[in-house]
């Protein structure tokens, strides 16, 4: 399953660095940060709680950039 969450972040390096850290998220197949349009697309793992893993992403992107926000609305 992909899905596409909106999110906040203040330049593209650390866009980068969100897209790194969720795409270590387990449970996360594949992720993408377009920073020009402020979007994250997720593809999950097969089986995996997608509400879940996004929380984990959530706190791996909050190590990496303290004041980005993943909305999950």
């Amino acid at each position: 399953m992909k899905k596409t969450y909106r999110i906040e972040v203040d330049c593209a390096n650390c866009a980068n660095k969100m897209e790194d850290a969720a795409k270590k998220t387990k449970g996360v197949k594949d992720a993408s940060v377009n920073f020009m349009a402020l979007k994250m697309k997720v593809e999950f793992e097969d089986g995996v709680d997608e509400k879940e893993v996004m929380q984990d992403v959530i706190k791996n992107c909050k190590v990496v950039e303290d004041d980005s926000v993943i909305y999950l609305d």
